[in-house]
């Protein structure tokens, strides 16, 4: 099943801290609820059901959850700054109106047409309690991903453009910007580690075949998409 840019293939459902497992009855997305949430409530769900397998070097400023009514977690969504620096300036006139994606993915059990429920369920709290003009998000073709949801969501295709090297380490996937992740001033331990990681060749850069670029007007928007 297709979570976006974000679904990872043949995961297992979410534990819950009890140990019990989402139950296989049927249903339907309408019992679905769609709230806010703090990083660290969904941070075990992506780390479970996100391709990265991973939430550190991004900045979280909203995060969402699905869950049915019995408090089961079936979807998880991060929304923050760009992971690219200045590249807001390809789609607003001011950084604070433009916002990604970075996060997005449903477990596979989810019913039909969960993930567009979801994500529209966002788009419509962030346009409703946002000042926040434009949402960008990339289907990532190193995953096969062509925007899948984004398509069926009514995002716009923007572009294709090609892929930056990414830093692997431990079997996972981590943007270049994740060494530059400070707290008060200095590195986070994380982000030193991964430096020293490089350092020693236990992490290595590897290059990407690029990504897709979607993007979702959440106010009336000059639409600017100038390719820089």
């Amino acid at each position: 099943m297709i979570c976006g840019d974000s679904s990872t293939a043949e995961q297992p459902a979410l534990l819950l801290d009890d140990g019990g497992a989402i139950p296989t009855s049927p249903l339907h997305v309408r019992n679905f609820i769609v709230a806010t949430s703090s990083r660290n409530e969904i941070k075990r769900f992506v780390e479970l059901h996100h391709y990265s397998q991973s939430v550190n070097g991004i900045k979280s400023d909203f995060c969402f959850k699905m869950i049915s009514k019995d408090g089961y977690i079936w979807g998880a969504a991060i929304y923050g700054q760009l992971a690219m620096a200045n590249q807001w300036k390809r789609f607003a006139d001011s950084s604070k109106k433009v916002i990604e994606l970075r996060r997005f993915c449903c477990v596979d059990e989810a019913p039909t047409n969960s993930e567009s429920f979801f994500i529209g369920q966002t788009l419509r709290w962030l346009r409703k309690n946002t000042e926040i003009e434009v949402v960008v998000s990339y289907a990532d073709a190193e995953q096969n991903h062509e925007g899948v949801i984004y398509r069926a969501s009514n995002w716009q295709y923007l572009d294709f453009r090609k892929g930056a090297p990414v830093i692997v380490w431990n079997g996972k996937r981590y943007h270049d910007k994740s060494l530059r992740t400070k707290y008060k001033g200095r590195l986070k331990p994380f982000a030193q580690n991964l430096k020293t990681a490089l350092e020693t060749g236990d992490a290595k850069y590897i290059p990407t075949k690029g990504k897709h670029t979607f993007i979702y007007y959440l106010k009336n928007n000059k639409q600017r998409t100038n390719k820089k």
